[in-house]
């Protein structure tokens, strides 16, 4: 009997050992697979237009009306119960435009067969990018149409939804002609036209945690 109640008493320190060994991995993965929403007051006041940096009411994105490489109309229709990626580019850029490019390809070969998965691209030189020049573009990018649109549109409304949307670009404008922005941002939204993240495009590193986490908005 003495040594069946030594038995138990060593019993009891292991299960609750096991038990607590579950509930960190428990907290642990759970927290893994939630990702934060953004909203201006978790971004660089230098992202956030001055007209939103003081604001803490929650954030969407806001509706879009833009061309893309098939002279077709998109609008937040067409991204409606999806999650996406938005970059801002131009087809002359030389620098990190074509590095950018070729990682949201990665991104559309990743999820290609993912139908909740899309992509967004939009010129920040629309007077020059126009669509045939868009649809060149597309096609040496290996663009698939269903799954990644090429846009051009009014580049005030574009300029527009890069800083006071998607908090993409650090230096202030009106979209004038004067008006440029060039930045390496890429934004994940979800499905309920939330900001869930920002990365570097142009880093392999912040792409890889890209896809980790559309994985998890998707699952």
């Amino acid at each position: 009997m003495g040594e069946f109640k030594k038995l138990n008493a060593f019993k009891i320190p292991i299960v609750l050992i096991a038990i607590g060994i579950l509930i960190f991995l428990f907290l642990f993965f759970n927290s893994k697979s939630e990702l934060p929403i953004y909203g201006p007051q978790d971004f660089n006041p230098e992202l956030v237009d001055v007209s939103l940096q003081n604001s803490e009411a929650p954030h969407t994105v806001a509706n879009f009306t833009l061309m893309n490489q098939n002279g077709e109309r998109i609008t937040q229709a067409d991204y409606d119960n999806k999650i996406y990626v938005t970059d801002f580019f131009f087809t002359r850029c030389p620098s990190i435009c074509p590095i950018m490019s070729n990682n949201m390809g990665k991104l559309q070969q990743v999820f290609l067969e993912n139908d909740e998965v899309m992509l967004l691209s939009m010129s920040v030189t629309p007077e020059m990018d126009s669509i045939p020049i868009l649809k060149a573009y597309a096609d040496r990018n290996g663009v698939i149409d269903t799954k990644w649109n090429i846009t051009t549109g009014d580049k005030r409304h574009i300029y527009h939804l890069a800083r006071k949307s998607y908090f993409a670009a650090v230096d202030e404008g009106d979209g004038g002609l004067q008006d440029f922005i060039h930045t390496p941002n890429f934004v994940l939204v979800d499905k309920k036209k939330r900001i869930r993240g920002v990365y570097n495009g142009t880093d392999n590193d912040e792409i890889l945690r890209l896809i980790d986490d559309i994985k998890i908005l998707s699952n």
